[in-house]
């Protein structure tokens, strides 16, 4: 007959030297113990400035982020600035659009204007930054000119961004985004650049950025009028070495920081790329990434403060060195308060 021991006659297995619990005891000590930190600095506010607008408007994809006017930018970017965030990237929404994105090149286009602005009024506080894509200023939606068989013409497309790279540094910009994943993008812009005499104004590569379910709300912020899809440029996700490439073809050609978008859904692609990568390793948290934390958080389901955190968090402790996140001031404000 078996003898099943009682709770009492069972012996405790003895751990022995090694607790690993010991340094998670106190707040303290996991401060002093975390191996991976976010600063205020690390963190980049994407923001949309939309001409027209007499008011601010709320997106509701998005709770709590808007289109800005101008004068609410300039606010809105002192708030950044005073919150310590390392940088802002703009975004504009014009009035007009057609074919080839003319207002992106103009010099009172809403985008240009949009970053005089905001260099005049923190331009020595922070990185202002501006996205070059031709997406938000066209009437079809795409990111580059499009050829008579409706494909995107890429070197065609390189001449729009080359001339809108010279509209951006003539406004002021610090540093420009390279977002539209074309072929040679980085190349054409530098030269162009270059040969102007802008030669200080940093290119930041959207090197791995994936054609990605996760832009939906984004869509709806710079108001796309996008029919179809962007496969035939933008990465497929389900490649990961492919990433690798497009690095090394940025960083050859100039490229001063790359970029890995979305955040979330790709940290093996970022850890990758941060592993390797000569120059520094940006990541974005992407609107859809945003729109669900808050989704969630909205209906009780997480907690939005520790969620926002620990997202936050993971992307940086995959690699990256920067982080574009809509919550850019408020979680500086959170960890300003030096909690954990």
């Amino acid at each position: 007959m078996t003898t099943v021991p009682t709770p009492e006659s069972r012996s405790v297995p003895t751990p022995g030297r090694v607790r690993l619990r010991r340094m998670r005891a106190t707040p303290a000590r996991r401060r002093l113990a975390a191996q991976t930190r976010v600063h205020a600095e690390q963190l980049i506010l994407p923001m949309f400035v939309k001409e027209g607008l007499t008011d601010p408007r709320p997106l509701g994809s998005m709770p709590g982020v808007l289109q800005h006017t101008r004068d609410s930018l300039r606010r809105a970017a002192v708030e950044a600035a005073e919150a310590g965030v390392g940088g802002v990237m703009l975004f504009g929404i014009p009035e007009r659009r057609d074919a080839v994105g003319s207002c992106a090149t103009e010099p009172d286009g809403i985008l240009n204007v949009a970053i005089a602005d905001v260099v005049a009024e923190v331009g020595d506080a922070l990185v202002v930054q501006a996205d070059l894509c031709l997406d938000e200023f066209t009437d079809h939606g795409h990111c580059g000119v499009l050829a008579p068989d409706g494909s995107v013409d890429n070197d065609a497309t390189l001449v729009r961004y080359a001339d809108m790279a010279l509209a951006q540094a003539a406004a002021g910009v610090d540093l420009i985004g390279l977002s539209g994943m074309m072929d040679g993008q980085t190349a054409a812009c530098r030269d162009a650049l270059d040969a102007a005499g802008f030669t200080g104004t940093a290119l930041l590569a959207y090197a791995a950025k994936y054609a990605s379910a996760f832009y939906g709300p984004f869509r709806e912020a710079v108001e796309s009028e996008l029919q179809g899809d962007r496969r035939t440029y933008q990465m497929d996700p389900a490649n990961r070495r492919e990433a690798a490439r497009e690095v090394a073809a940025d960083v050859a050609e100039g490229a001063d920081v790359v970029m890995v978008k979305p955040a979330m859904s790709y940290l093996d692609v970022l850890a990758d790329v941060a592993a390797t990568s000569p120059v520094p390793v940006w990541a974005y948290q992407v609107s859809g990434e945003y729109a669900m934390i808050e989704a969630a958080a909205a209906n009780g389901w997480i907690d939005r403060r520790r969620a926002i955190t620990e997202s936050v968090l993971s992307i940086r402790r995959a690699g990256a060195d920067a982080v574009l996140t809509y919550w850019a001031v408020e979680l500086a404000h959170w960890l300003s308060e030096g909690t954990r």
